[in-house]
């Protein structure tokens, strides 16, 4: 199962990226990304990873292979990225490619999905 923890609701995903979703990991879950204060500070930031962490962990009592799909404000998904991976549960980023195009001063860009990456800890 893919747990889908993004600003981007999977019904709101290219067929591609639905698709390619299930191939790898089959069902896909949308769980809600939490609206981060930009004046909270690194404890609220670790208080609400642990928070998330938590609510996935109860997860994967049901669903063992899950897999966590992180993209949101970065602090964030850091840390609850690093807790994710602490504890053995896999978390990806999906990958695009941006074109941007102008029209009349105006820039445009358009994101067109290309594969799900692994996150990796160095």
């Amino acid at each position: 199962m893919l747990l889908n923890l993004s600003n981007h609701p999977s019904s709101s995903w290219p067929e591609v990226q639905i698709q390619q979703a299930k191939i790898q990991f089959g069902e896909v879950v949308d769980m809600e990304f939490p609206a981060i204060d930009p004046a909270g500070d690194e404890q609220y930031i670790i208080n609400l990873a642990n928070e998330y962490f938590s609510k996935i962990k109860e997860l994967t009592n049901q669903h063992p292979k899950l897999t966590v799909h992180l993209m949101g404000e970065l602090t964030f998904s850091f840390a609850l990225a690093s807790l994710l991976y602490k504890h053995n549960i896999p978390c990806v980023a999906s990958t695009s490619k941006r074109n941007v195009v102008m029209i009349n001063q105006t820039k445009i860009a358009e994101f067109s999905f290309v594969r799900f990456r692994s996150y990796q800890f160095v």
